[in-house]
Order: C-alpha cells, then sequence, then structure tokens
C-alpha cells in the first residue's frame, strides 16, 4: 500500500527550478526554507504567552 503511494507520488515530474548564477534550488524547498524563516522571525518578534503577569 505504502509503496504504491509512493510510486504515484515519483511519477509526478522534477518540479520547477530558480536560479541565480551559480546557485539553484527547487520551488518546493524555497517555499519551505522561506516559511522556516517567517516563523523564526515570528517567535523572535511576538511575546511568550503568560508573560506580562496580571496584578
Amino acid at each position: 500500500m505504502f509503496g504504491s503511494v509512493l510510486a504515484l507520488f515519483a511519477d509526478l515530474g522534477g518540479g520547477a527550478y530558480f536560479g541565480w548564477g551559480n546557485f539553484q534550488i527547487q520551488s518546493g524547498n524555497l517555499i519551505v526554507i522561506i516559511v522556516m524563516l517567517v516563523l523564526f522571525v515570528l517567535a523572535l518578534v511576538l511575546p511568550f504567552p503568560g508573560s506580562r503577569r496580571s496584578r
């Protein structure tokens, strides 16, 4: 069962690539990197829950 699902996804193709000079990256990997960077920046900017104590 699992092998047949993998075979379906293996036939989809290589995907789209973006390149700048000698640097080349697949579009799916680029999206993952952008999402990780956005989450990292949000983790730095947003306050921790419960960090402000009410008196």
